[in-house]
């Protein structure tokens, strides 16, 4: 019989992580980290990597700049930035999110 995986309750956690765009490190897949954190309406500025960063909206909306152009990413919508690219969340942004990332 195969081992049960874990489950995890994406939206109860979400809500009771103390503190917005503080991410909680859910496990590891590989040498990629899958992270979860919750948005509030503040802006989060601009960040650049060396790696691929996926960022899969759970909940609410994310409003994102990326390289300069506006882009909207819904519930249930993953946007993959690529590595060295400029990315930064914009006000107005909320809800929950998984981050896959190094």
């Amino acid at each position: 019989m195969e081992p049960l995986l874990p489950l995890f309750d994406l939206a109860g956690l979400a809500g009771a992580l103390p503190a917005a765009w503080q991410s909680q490190v859910l496990g590891q897949v590989g040498p990629a980290r899958v992270k979860l954190l919750r948005m509030d309406e503040l802006a989060y500025g601009e960040e650049t990597h060396d790696y691929n960063e996926a960022l899969l909206v759970v909940s609410g909306r994310m409003l994102l700049e990326v390289a300069g152009a506006a882009v909207t990413v819904e519930a249930g919508s993953m946007y993959l930035v690529e590595a060295g690219t400029g990315h930064a969340v914009l006000a107005g942004s909320h809800g929950s999110l998984v981050i896959v990332d190094l």
